[in-house]
């Protein structure tokens, strides 16, 4: 019998065979991932533990694995609706507290920074209008300051944004929410009254860093008026901002925090430094930091209104619309407080894309069972 040469027996190459043990590898992670997807959506509560293991993940392919269960459980517990909400800056410049991440402040003015005193009503409603026409069911009417709570009883402002948002529900399909900085429970009533049903005011990061970003208030000032808000039955939108200088423990407690308040919204701020601030000069985080950040966020939060919010277009890019694979089900459309969005029809169009709709998302109604 004639043998083949040995130089034409077929062996699996080295390539070939490191090929073959990276599918199996994503196929051990995807269904590692899988099953704790659903788990999730059976009702488990991802522990604190559990939360920093998974920022672990490294690599592109690896996180977009994350992202894809992610996506399985905000399919699962928010469907394909994505929430569109609007903002304007009532009141801009001038603001007495020193956030190191705004360009409003007084501490650190930006030059870009417009300051002007409270826009009259009749140019809030038509803003309002035009915000319902470009598809968002929210409009929420943003004031620089530490808040109400720290003017007088009858503040001719305060009064005059409760008068302004009955005429927006008026004269308006579209949902007047605040964020007007801290409140009483007074205050909080007659927002409620008014027809307020939803308050933006951000918890920003994890207690333990907030002090690296702000010293004039307190995190518990902060958690204060959520509970104020809560307790006059209006839906609390607060979240943070990701790429400030924390690491992931303190990414891992701000996403507890809210799951422990029962936040309703959390939007998801990816900075996008602002010359002349404290945090101008940080480099900009990478979109697949950003896109683990967002996957693990709707894994702690399974129910949550998970909202993108400023940075996205400056920190994703062209990668947008992973965000929305990845546990997004809510965005900011048009412009921010003081930069500039995409065109609300270019949105739109990425929705459309990925199979999405733009309306009022699903409130999550109570805590998730463990």
């Amino acid at each position: 019998m004639v043998q083949a040469p040995v130089s034409k027996i077929s062996h699996p190459s080295a390539e070939v065979a490191e090929n073959d043990a990276a599918r199996g590898t994503t196929e051990t992670l995807r269904e590692s991932f899988n099953q704790l997807a659903d788990r999730i959506i059976a009702g488990h509560r991802l522990t604190r533990e559990e939360a920093i293991a998974l920022t672990q993940i490294e690599g592109q392919d690896s996180i977009l694995l994350l992202c894809e269960a992610a996506d399985a459980v905000r399919q699962a517990c928010c469907g394909n609706t994505v929430d569109l909400c609007s903002i304007i800056n009532v009141k801009s410049g001038n603001c007495s507290e020193n956030c190191g991440f705004c360009s409003q402040s007084v501490h650190h003015p930006g030059t870009d920074s417009p300051v002007y005193g409270l826009k009259p009503r009749d140019e809030i409603l038509a803003q309002a209008k035009a915000a319902e026409s470009a598809g968002a069911s929210r409009f929420c009417l943003v004031s620089q300051g530490r808040g109400p709570k720290y003017s007088s009883p009858k503040s001719k402002e305060f009064e005059e944004i409760l008068a302004t948002v009955r005429q927006i529900i008026e004269e308006t399909n579209v949902k007047p929410c605040c964020a007007l900085g801290e409140v009483t429970p007074e205050q909080a009533k007659a927002l409620a009254e008014a027809g307020v049903t939803r308050y933006n005011h951000n918890l920003e990061s994890s207690e333990n860093f907030y002090p690296e970003i702000v010293t004039t208030h307190t995190w518990g000032d902060r958690v204060a008026t959520i509970k104020n808000l809560k307790a006059a039955g209006i839906q609390a939108c607060s979240g943070g901002i990701i790429g400030m200088g924390e690491s992931w423990e303190d990414r891992i407690d701000l996403a507890l925090a809210a799951r422990e308040l029962e936040v309703e919204s959390v939007p998801l701020n990816l900075l996008n430094p602002r010359s002349d601030t404290p945090l101008g000069n940080l480099p900009k985080l990478d979109p697949y930091e950003a896109l683990k950040a967002i996957a693990i966020f709707r894994l702690i939060l399974p129910k949550q209104i998970i909202r993108y919010a400023g940075g996205r277009e400056s920190v994703m890019g062209e990668l947008q619309h992973l965000g929305l694979k990845a546990g997004i089900n809510a965005m900011l459309i048009g412009h921010y407080l003081t930069t500039l969005g995409q065109p609300p029809d270019q949105d739109r169009a990425m929705l459309e894309e990925l199979g999405l709709q733009g309306n009022e998302a699903p409130v999550p109604k109570g805590k998730t069972d463990d």
